[in-house]
């Protein structure tokens, strides 16, 4: 388990309730999918940090747990420069590259909306456990049994997943097929996990049938599953970030409809 495992189930963020976090995020994301301009996404994503930070998770803001985020943000930004869609002065044209001056506008507000929406989740993805997840869906989100324990048992086997690749990277070393072909040796691997997980869910999902989890009757739930003041208090901060990113574009006459 990582250190900074406590750290985020321990802070204020990680003792909600999974179901309002999840609700929190969904303002701002339909907030930002629905424009594409840097200044919506860069005040969603100042706050995002901001409160982040306030409810005790700055650490796995800046976490190795965030760097993919970090990473592919940029590199997103930089491939809508290099081929986005052309307007204005014209700074660098080689053949399929073209960049502009609306395509590096396109491609600064693609990096900051890609900060602004998949930052939050991963973070708060974090502080969330799969089994508090399955009974806030079931008691508070109301969705039906039978999907919240096949999910749960997904989330429980995703952890195994890494565990099992490091197996077979192992015992494939051992037989002396992974010494070379560092493309057809990752395939191979990627092949060999895919069987041993489809495996697994058949036996999983045949053990699970067998112990009467997949009947049609009213369950019963071992931990009962809160949501009161401060979840709302979540919920309404995201729809408050995703109101102040809107209004500020607006203001600034930089709000850009996709759909327009």
């Amino acid at each position: 388990m990582s250190v900074l495992a406590p750290v985020a189930t321990g802070s204020a963020l990680g003792r909600l309730n999974p179901v309002a976090k999840i609700a929190a995020t969904i303002p701002i994301t339909l907030a930002l999918v629905l424009t594409l301009d840097w200044v919506s996404a860069t005040v969603a994503l100042l706050l995002e940090l901001l409160l982040l930070s306030i409810g005790g998770l700055g650490r796995v803001v800046f976490s190795a747990r965030t760097l993919p985020v970090w990473l592919a943000a940029p590199l997103t930004g930089f491939s809508m420069v290099l081929y986005g869609q052309a307007s204005g002065e014209t700074y660098l044209q080689f053949w399929l590259i073209h960049v502009t001056e609306g395509s590096i506008a396109i491609g600064i507000a693609t990096c900051m909306r890609v900060l602004a929406i998949a930052l939050p989740a991963v973070v708060l993805f974090v502080t969330i456990d799969p089994t508090e997840l399955a009974d806030g869906l079931a008691q508070v989100a109301k969705l039906p049994s039978r999907f919240v324990l096949g999910a749960l048992a997904a989330l429980r086997l995703v952890g195994l997943f890494i565990d099992d690749w490091r197996s077979l990277q192992l015992a494939r070393r051992a037989r002396g097929v992974a010494d070379r072909g560092l493309l057809r040796r990752l395939l191979g691997q990627a092949f060999a996990l895919l069987v041993l997980s489809i495996r697994r869910g058949s036996k999983l999902a045949t053990a699970m049938e067998a112990r009467g989890f997949g009947g049609h009757t009213r369950r019963s739930w071992a931990r009962p599953s809160e949501f009161g003041g401060a979840e709302w208090v979540a919920v309404a901060l995201g729809c408050a970030v995703a109101a102040a990113a809107v209004g500020v574009a607006v203001a600034t006459e930089s709000w850009n409809f996709v759909l327009s």
